[in-house]
């Protein structure tokens, strides 16, 4: 006799599971997605054509954005070190105590007790590689990026102006591959050309191999001081800030344009963005005149644009306040866009909150790592990315700069600013992103809600707290 009480349960089993499998695995059907990161240097929100820049021209950018997601409310931290270090691990730097930027010379660096996005992905299974500028730890034997979870490397230290006359030091700008100087003095010139050329190679070996990959491309431009390819230089008619923004534009449709070539377009994620906003309030120091030429076309640059960089490289914000270094949308605030065709869909916009810690968690576990025992602050976005989830699961972000300074909970951020006449700020960020109106005398309500929020933020992180005029904390 058959036992169709049984067989129906079993059935009803056999179908969930396979509903299970079919729909909420991203990756059902197909091999691990490679994942790459291309982010940019001191690139403002301003700077990007699909961002309002009058007078860029970035049709490659432009066309990833129309094919993916771009968002408008993209948070970072406002500046080098601790950007890429919240990029790499899924934490506030302040948790890991490590804070300002690893230099010439330095011997600190992200500690080895944290798990980076590299080192997680390569124990999933995955080969991994890096061009382009480190930043969070000089030390060869512990520090660089093949002793933090990548195969290969080949790119600078740290930032480019890492020299004198921009610097006071006499540490030489060195090119690395993995631990080895390959090049000296540096041609920054190629910089760009290099570093693409290098993710070209890398995804190409891959595709042979026919082994998952993740690639971190670290563009130096558009940091100070500005270098670009002869065949880019002059030819944007926006100046040399134009030139390295068209130069950038064109590593990104070289790469975009190679998967498609490997045919792996459907089967890799690609994330798009820049460190932090725009260098607006760079120091006098990075506009003196180099005491020898830089770069293989420094004749050609000098004639035209004279020597040194002026204070209009920089970059731009467009719209929003403030710059690198503060706590103002336009340090944080930066271009960003994600595409992966067939799982996200093309022409989307969104304003909803994302940051680049989430781009962590969300790739990690994307490619099956294992997020590490201690707390993770980025959050898992696939869902939103690929439609499943209406809204961003982020409600909150906190501003950092050696001390917490400021948070946004949904609408609303605070932020507190710091020294004499110091001030509470408040702004509704969906009507007010450009940060004009202070309305902490309108709303007390709100501005009591978001201290003790801040308050909470400082000590979960274990960091300290800002003295304003009027506050008490």
């Amino acid at each position: 006799m058959i036992n169709f009480i049984g067989t129906k349960r079993n059935l009803i089993i056999f179908f969930l599971l396979t509903y299970t499998f079919l729909y909420c695995n991203p990756c059902h059907g197909q091999e691990k997605p490679n994942i790459i990161i291309l982010l940019m240097d001191d690139v403002g929100y301003g700077d990007l054509q699909n961002y309002g820049s009058p007078t860029t021209k970035t049709p490659n950018m432009n066309r990833f954005g129309n094919e993916g997601i771009r968002f408008t409310s993209f948070e970072a931290a406002p500046w080098c070190v601790p950007s890429r270090a919240e990029l790499m691990t899924g934490r506030y730097m302040a948790r890991t105590k490590f804070n300002g930027n690893t230099g010439a010379g330095g011997h600190g660096g992200l500690p080895d007790t944290i798990l980076t996005l590299a080192e997680g992905l390569r124990r999933a299974g995955y080969a991994t590689g890096m061009a382009g500028k480190w930043h969070l730890g000089y030390d060869p034997k512990k520090y660089l990026p093949t002793n933090r979870g990548f195969d290969s490397w080949l790119g600078l230290p740290y930032s480019n102006d890492y020299k004198r006359p921009y610097v006071p030091t006499d540490v030489p700008l060195v090119m690395y591959r993995d631990t080895t100087v390959v090049e000296y003095p540096v041609d920054q010139d190629s910089l760009t050309l290099k570093y693409t050329a290098e993710a070209i190679r890398f995804i190409k070996k891959s595709a042979k191999d026919k082994e998952p990959f993740f690639f971190y491309l670290a563009y130096n431009m558009g940091h100070l001081p500005l270098h670009v390819a002869p065949e880019f230089l002059g030819k944007s008619g926006a100046g040399l800030r134009g030139d390295v923004m068209m130069a950038l534009d064109w590593s990104v449709g070289q790469i975009m344009e190679t998967l498609k070539k490997e045919g792996l377009s459907k089967n890799t994620i690609v994330f798009l963005g820049s460190d932090n906003g725009p260098w607006r309030e760079a120091p006098p120091r990075m506009f003196l005149k180099p005491t020898e030429p830089e770069g293989s076309n420094w004749k050609k640059h000098w004639e035209m644009y004279g020597v040194g960089n002026s204070p209009w490289d920089a970059g731009s914000a467009g719209p929003l306040r403030g710059f690198k270094h503060t706590t103002y949308e336009g340090g944080p605030r930066v271009p960003a866009m994600i595409l992966w065709p067939g799982h996200i869909k093309p022409g989307q916009v969104s304003d909803e909150m994302v940051t680049n810690m989430d781009i962590f968690t969300t790739f990690l576990k994307l490619g099956g790592g294992k997020l590490p025992h201690y707390k993770i602050d980025g959050m898992d976005m696939l869902p939103f990315f690929t439609g499943a989830q209406q809204h961003s699961s982020r409600n909150e972000f906190g501003y950092f700069i050696n001390s917490c300074q400021g948070i946004r909970l949904g609408e609303w951020k605070l932020r507190i600013t710091t020294g004499v006449g110091g001030d509470i700020e408040l702004f509704n960020m969906q009507y007010d992103p450009q940060e004009l109106y202070n309305q902490a005398k309108d709303h007390p309500e709100i501005v009591k809600r978001l201290e003790k929020e801040m308050k909470r933020l400082a000590k979960d992180v274990g960091t300290d707290l800002p003295v304003a005029a009027g506050a008490e904390w």
